[in-house]
């Protein structure tokens, strides 16, 4: 099996990128949809902002979906269209009562259809 170590935002296949490796510590998928830029996340330890801004090199962020961590820079979601806060988002809560219209439930399993 072949590996390819990724440090730097690579597109990986058509309509399939990686942010690279944030803060030395995570990298997130980045998916062009028809919608936008949907951008999967592990914890989100460098920052949601960060990653915001490492996947909109690639376009226009249409949601993120992943764990948020401790994130609650809250206004930096604001042009994000589908927002999805899974396992380790801190304030899960005020998240969704922020942006009801726009948040989905998040669980293992889960289809989203875009």
């Amino acid at each position: 099996m072949n590996m390819t170590k990724v440090s730097e935002p690579v597109q990986i296949c058509p309509n399939i990128f990686s942010t690279g490796e944030l803060g030395g510590i995570e990298q997130s998928l980045v998916i062009n949809t028809s919608k936008g830029l949907l951008v999967v996340v592990g914890c989100s330890h460098p920052g949601v902002g960060n990653i915001l801004d490492a996947a909109s090199r690639f376009g226009k962020v249409y949601g993120i979906v992943g764990g948020f961590h401790g994130f609650n820079e809250f206004d930096r979601l604001e042009p994000v269209s589908l927002i999805c806060p899974c396992h380790c988002t801190q304030y899960k809560s005020e998240i969704k009562h922020m942006f009801k219209d726009r948040c989905l439930e998040c669980g293992a399993g889960m289809v989203i259809e875009l």
